[in-house]
C-alpha cells in the first residue's frame, strides 16, 4: 500500500517558499510543491495567477472570520478539498469550468448531508460492536 505514496517523485514533497503581496504587504508562504501545483490549477480555472488566488483566499478567509495564523494549513486543506470535491463530482473535471461559477451553497449543503448520513451509518455499527464486547 505505502509503495503508492513513497514511490512518488520526491520533489512533490519538497517545500518551496513563494513570496507575494497580500493586501499590499509582502509576505511569503511555504508549502510543498504538490500543493503549489494544485493551487495553480485552482487559480487557472478562474483566470487567476497563483498570487491573485492566494490573495483572494487570504481576503475571503479573513472576511469569514477565520484565524489567519495558520494560513499555510488553510491552503493545504483548500487543496485537499478541491481534490475531494473533484472526485465527488462537485467540481467538474473540465478545467474550463470556473470554480466561481459553481453553486457553492448547494455543494456545501450536499456535503453536509453526506457527512450527516455517514455518521448515522457508522453509529449502528459502533453500537453493535460495543454490545458484543
Amino acid at each position: 500500500m505505502c509503495r503508492l505514496f513513497i514511490g512518488a517523485q520526491p520533489e512533490l514533497w519538497e517545500p518551496q517558499t513563494r513570496s507575494m503581496r497580500i493586501d499590499g504587504v509582502s509576505t511569503s508562504v511555504r508549502l510543498e510543491r504538490f500543493f503549489w501545483v494544485v493551487l495553480e490549477e485552482v487559480g487557472s480555472r478562474d483566470g487567476l495567477s497563483l498570487s491573485q488566488l492566494v490573495a483572494r483566499l487570504s481576503w475571503e478567509c479573513a472576511e469569514a472570520g477565520h484565524d489567519p495564523a495558520n494560513f499555510a494549513s488553510f491552503l493545504r486543506v483548500c487543496c485537499g478539498r478541491y481534490q475531494a470535491l473533484r472526485l465527488a463530482g462537485e467540481i467538474p473535471a473540465e478545467p474550463d469550468v470556473a470554480i466561481a461559477s459553481l453553486d457553492a451553497e448547494g455543494i456545501l449543503a450536499r456535503e453536509r448531508r453526506r457527512h450527516a448520513e455517514g455518521r448515522r451509518a457508522v453509529r449502528p455499527q459502533a453500537a453493535s460492536l460495543s454490545a458484543t464486547s
